[in-house]
């Protein structure tokens, strides 16, 4: 490939995945707006659907993100009725972050949000497993 070409904008890897997450994002914002949520606060309900009872700073390894980033969408959750807030037990400084009874039930509603973007991706399920495992390999790669 001459060197001009591998400098345009298109035949990045970093752009590609920019505008794709772009893409994404902006897929799921209609579908999570019945749901009260944000991308970021059903990124935080996944987790918590998974492992119910998780510390900030677990929350935050997750995501990829610095636990003070999150509070503020964690307050947002808090009082929406979805999540409560606790000291940990073993530790008064580090909160530990559950589901409500609301929390839980929209659990079903949300099982939808995920079938919608299934069908709006327009690749059969193994394709996007391999695409997903692709993505969490290249990710491991770069360090996250």
């Amino acid at each position: 490939m001459p060197s001009h070409q591998r400098l345009l904008l298109d035949n990045q890897l970093c752009f590609a995945l920019y505008s794709t997450s772009l893409a994404m994002t902006s897929l799921y914002k209609p579908l999570l707006e019945p749901l009260g949520l944000t991308y970021t606060q059903y990124l935080i309900m996944l987790i918590l659907w998974e492992q119910d009872g998780m510390g900030l700073k677990d929350i935050a390894e997750r995501l990829g993100q610095q636990s003070g980033a999150l509070t503020p969408v964690i307050k947002r959750l808090e009082s929406q009725g979805l999540v409560h807030r606790r000291r940990s037990d073993e530790d008064e400084r580090s909160l530990v972050i559950s589901l409500t009874e609301a929390g839980k039930t929209m659990e079903q509603q949300a099982l939808e949000v995920n079938q919608c973007i299934i069908s709006h991706c327009g690749m059969e399920v193994p394709e996007l497993q391999a695409l997903k495992q692709l993505l969490n390999d290249l990710r491991h790669k770069l360090g996250s």
